[in-house]
């Protein structure tokens, strides 16, 4: 393959090479290189590209905890893609978004709940974040020894979390210990393990460097630390930042030059067609741009670009598996698995429709299509919102009433009507009903992309964390109708719901669910599926506890470093039955630890258990105990497994204020469906298993 394409990069001109490092590349017909647009979106389904799957938005796949089920995902969506793209070639459609070079996932870590592109991630923790990356990169890449399926892109390299407002001239700092211990272990991993195809650059800069300029982050990091092969991309125009935004250029020249000659090999954007200029000024070598070309050209030949043999089984992908009732059926799955149950008071949940004869749905969120969604979203050919779902389940056999209630974040759904103009209609159908279902939140209009997002509330990020108009103040009306009310909290991010937490009977996260989230969402709140979501992001109290969203340090920031109490802490999640945990065991031999337990369901439904394992190093400085292993473990009604998890030195390392890796000398392992934290075990009513450890990998 190596020999083809240097063979076919001696043939170009100068222009010609550099008219390929670009995300338009052109054609070079004498060559058998076709036209082909790099760009193309794939975060939770093919986006932007007519109909495909919709898929829960990121941050709900990462409440799955799930890493076989992201692996199902990335397949199928790659599949899509596939299918898709053989449909496009063959109608020589070639334009943006219509390839088989993929800008996802998005592996930054949700550092602050404030950020608005954090439900683009997995999550707040580095070994979530490593996994399910990493198990959705070998679905997007496929199995083919010869072949790539699609070309997964890690993003964003790295310490990126916003603010959104300044990203592109924004200097982010991390202490070396930071660095190691969160910023870095899910890009490592998603390199090492998922053998990811592509690694694009973030916006900011780090510590004085821009990021798709940094030789400590391109070359020395991920090249030569890492052993990266693959190429590397800057985000769009984020190289036109280093002369506009950072002022560490001057022109778009130098701004190339020091892009490519520090490791940047793509340009997504503008800039790199400067670099024939570049190479007239001596500021860049042809032996560079050849190298960066070998590499974006290798990408092309794996996604069988190049092939004439005719032996690529991805080109057979026929276009009828798109949108089809596989893909639905998978992605009700998906919904049902990813949405948590965060408060069920006196088992009010599920609901038995047989005894209901009117429900009240209510509130901005209740029959929104754009709350399914999230962004960077594909299209749908059928979208099911939480207010369908439920008329749908119902059927004639009980009345639905719905009221909007409110807009977002204003005081009236009409410009021209008075304040609170549906407040009347709210106190109405919540007397005329037995429950109330108020769906609230954000959606993917306010919580988002500088850029893509932008109104009276926000440009992309949060200014609060309480739901934002008088969301709350319909959800006291509601309560105070004396009507039992389920909050439905629709939103990327975790939220202050305090007063909710102690007032309403029953509250879930329902996230961005994808397409078909309404009707996952009605199966779970009548019992026909069992909730086994867990939160991937800490629920604070007040946002005050936080530190300066500018400020990059973790301390006080997520379950790993906060000192404070959650609201509802990371890991946690209810289910209908209960589990139980018998029988541990720990085994310490010289290159692993093997934990063993037996979990039973004690309960009188089927479910399924998200085993956790915690892990806290017996130092000072470390951090809580950190999660360093997941298991999902089905099991029906009063049925019990053993449970075996194999623990390597990695996951008992810490590092220090150089970073550098430490073993200690102690280590307490814990067990168990939540996190070892106070907050958890009052929540649940039960505490994990506690064993420790002493001099292992020493």
């Amino acid at each position: 393959m190596k020999t083809r394409i240097k063979e076919m990069i001696e043939k170009m001109t100068l222009e010609e090479k550099v008219s390929q490092m670009v995300h338009q590349a052109k054609a070079i017909e004498r060559l058998g290189i076709k036209e082909y647009n790099f760009w193309n979106e794939s975060l939770h389904g093919v986006a932007r590209a007519g109909i495909a799957t919709v898929f829960p938005q990121a941050i709900a796949l990462g409440a799955t905890f799930d890493e076989e089920l992201l692996e199902t995902v990335g397949d199928a969506i790659s599949t899509e893609a596939r299918a898709k793209y053989n449909m496009q070639q063959k109608y020589g459609d070639v334009g943006i978004y219509k390839g088989l070079t993929f800008y996802a996932p998005n592996v930054n870590i949700f550092r602050d709940p404030r950020w608005g592109r954090g439900h683009e991630t997995y999550g707040e923790d580095p070994y979530l974040t490593s996994r399910l990356g990493v198990a959705y990169i070998k679905g997007m890449q496929g199995y083919d020894e010869k072949y790539l399926k699609t070309a997964a892109c890690a993003k964003h390299f790295a310490v990126h979390s916003g603010p959104e407002g300044v990203r592109h001239s924004f200097d982010s700092h991390a202490s070396e210990q930071d660095l190691r211990e969160t910023y870095l272990p899910a890009f490592k991993a998603c390199v090492q393990e998922g053998k990811v195809e592509a690694v694009m650059g973030a916006y900011n800069r780090l510590d004085g460097e821009p990021c798709c300029g940094s030789k400590r982050l391109l070359e020395e990091i991920l090249r030569d630390e890492w052993g990266f092969e693959g190429m590397v991309t800057s985000d769009f125009l984020a190289l036109v930042d280093f002369h506009e935004g950072h002022k560490v250029t001057d022109n778009p020249t130098d701004s190339a030059a020091m892009a490519l000659m520090n490791g940047c090999d793509f340009n997504l954007g503008v800039c790199f067609p400067n670099l024939v200029k570049a190479v007239e000024e001596g500021k860049v070598t042809v032996e560079r741009i050849d190298e960066a070309l070998e590499r974006i050209l290798t990408t092309r030949e794996k996604l069988g670009m190049f092939s004439e043999d005719g032996d690529n089984p991805y080109d057979k992908i026929p276009y009828s598996v798109v949108d089809s009732k596989e893909m639905r059926i998978l992605n009700e799955k998906v919904a049902e698995k990813s949405i948590v149950l965060l408060k069920n008071k006196d088992h009010i949940l599920p609901l038995d429709k047989s005894r209901l004869k009117t429900i009240a749905v209510i509130g901005p969120n209740a029959n929104n299509r754009r709350s399914l969604d999230g962004n960077y979203e594909g299209t749908a050919s059928r979208y099911i919102t939480v207010l369908e779902g439920i008329q749908d389940y119902v059927g004639d056999e009980v009345r639905v009433l719905f009221s909007e209630g409110c807009h977002f974040f204003r005081d009236q759904i009409n410009p021209m009507a008075y304040k609170n103009d549906r407040i009347a209609e709210i106190k109405e159908i919540c007397e005329e009903s037995d429950v109330v279902i108020a769906v609230m939140g954000l959606d993917g209009t306010l919580e988002g992309e500088e850029g893509d997002t932008g109104s009276d509330y926000g440009m992309g990020d949060k200014p609060y964390l309480h739901l934002p108009g008088i969301q709350h103040d319909i959800l006291k009306i509601a309560k105070e109708s004396g009507k039992p009310v389920i909050l439905i909290n629709m939103t990327g991010s975790a939220m202050t719901l305090n007063w909710e937490e102690e007032n309403l009977d029953g509250i879930i996260q329902g996230w961005y669910p994808g397409a078909r989230g309404g009707k996952a969402i009605a199966k779970l709140i009548f019992g026909e599926a069992n909730f086994e979501g867990k939160l991937p992001i800490t629920f604070y109290q007040s946002m005050e506890e936080l530190p300066e969203f500018t400020d990059y340090s973790m301390k006080n920031r997520t379950y790993r470093y906060m000192k404070k109490e959650a609201l509802y802490p990371f890991g946690y999640g209810l289910s209908y039955t209960k589990f139980q945990y018998n029988n541990p065991s720990v085994e310490v031999e010289k290159d692993r630890v093997e934990v063993t337990v037996t979990v039973k369901n004690t309960g009188s439904m089927d479910g399924v258990e998200t085993v956790q394992v915690y892990i806290k190093a017996r130092e000072e400085w470390s951090p809580n105990a950190q999660l360093k292993k997941i298991q999902k473990v089905s099991l029906k009604a009063g049925e019990e497994k053993k449970i075996k998890m194999e623990l390597t030195k990695e996951a008992f390392e810490v590092y220090d204020q150089a970073g550098n890796p430490v073993i200690s000398q102690a280590y307490d392992i814990y067990i168990g469906g939540q996190q070892p934290d106070a907050r958890s075990e009052k929540l649940l009513g039960e505490k994990c298993i506690h064993m420790e450890v002493r001099e292992c990998f020493i």
